[in-house]
């Protein structure tokens, strides 16, 4: 499958390079969003565990997700200056 997709992009003049940004951008959100859905079930499941620590847990949370959704953006910023 993945050779007739780039058979195709070769005859319609798509560069390569077009492509493989493409994809790099669409892996970086599937993976930040990945990350962040295990951030927040994780703490999640950790407040239920312990409740009197939510308030630490949250607060952690929101840095971690906030450096992945930064290291995500990141990584599209990179691969739409490659286009």
């Amino acid at each position: 499958m993945l050779a007739t997709i780039l058979l195709q992009a070769a005859t319609l003049g798509v560069g390569i390079g077009k492509l493989g940004a493409t994809i790099g951008a669409g892996l970086a959100v599937i993976g930040a969003g990945i990350g962040i859905g295990k951030i927040g079930g994780s703490a999640m499941e950790s407040m239920a565990r312990q409740p009197s620590a939510a308030g630490d847990i949250r607060t952690s949370m929101l840095i971690i997700a906030a450096l992945v959704e930064a290291a995500s953006l990141f990584a599209i910023v990179v691969c739409f200056l490659a286009l």
